[in-house]
């Protein structure tokens, strides 16, 4: 099947230097991408709203899934969950009791999720919660550490979106960095791993590019108009 879609995470793909700043030469591939045709839709760890206004102002797909899979948001005041904080809270107060160094990230709210600085052993981390039997799993987007309902993750918020959008997977290109974004790589027709990325991510791309960050991107963008959509060289 054609390709309809580009779903592409933020920190790390779209963004360069660790800080947020957006790769604006990606950015711009991106909106041309959507001037084409193509729908742009940001999967991220990052709330969906930031993802929301992102696309506002840069011109993408005015659908945004974020906190890993379990928040869309396709308005303003419009959103749609398909997970519960306070499921998420609950393993939150789990690891602070349990481990030290277990503290929230300051960041914009979230709805369905919690994010917790980058500060203790993922695993143990993981262990406990399962001890608890919570239903929650801990994740890594390099970003910072995330909790979530087991279930959710950006494969799941992604196959929602693509509902609204009246697309399947097999028409969608997805593109990221880290670990988080690998159930995305085993939905979709299409996927491609930046050079950062870790060897297991690449593992599980169909393609990986050289280029790093949003260099990596426009990299990523090029190799899908050369080997899918026909642009020739």
């Amino acid at each position: 099947m054609p390709i309809k879609v580009f779903a592409v995470d933020i920190d790390g793909t779209l963004t360069e230097n660790g800080g947020g700043v957006i790769h604006l030469a990606a950015l711009a591939k991106l909106r041309h991408l959507e001037k084409l045709g193509y729908n742009v839709v940001y999967v991220t760890g990052r709330s969906s709203v930031e993802a929301y206004m992102l696309a506002v102002f840069g011109g993408t797909t005015r659908i945004a899934v974020g906190e890993n899979g379990g928040a869309i948001t396709i308005a303003p005041q419009e959103h749609k969950l398909l997970a519960s904080k306070d499921k998420c809270l609950q393993g939150y107060e789990i690891l602070k009791k349990s481990l030290d160094g277990v503290q929230q990230k300051p960041i914009f709210p979230r709805m369905t999720e919690v994010v917790l600085l980058r500060t203790f052993d993922l695993k143990e981390g993981q262990k406990i919660l399962d001890e608890h039997d919570v239903s929650l799993y801990l994740s890594d987007s390099k970003y910072a550490f995330h909790i979530n309902e087991k279930g959710i993750d950006k494969a799941h918020g992604l196959k929602e979106a693509l509902k609204m959008l009246k697309v399947g997977p097999e028409e969608t290109v997805a593109i990221g960095d880290s670990e988080t974004d690998v159930p995305m790589y085993d939905i979709c027709s299409c996927s491609i791993a930046l050079g950062h990325a870790e060897d297991g991510v690449k593992a599980r791309a169909t393609h990986v590019v050289s280029g790093q960050e949003g260099t990596g991107l426009t990299e990523a963008i090029d190799l899908v108009a050369f080997n899918y959509l026909g642009v020739k060289a």
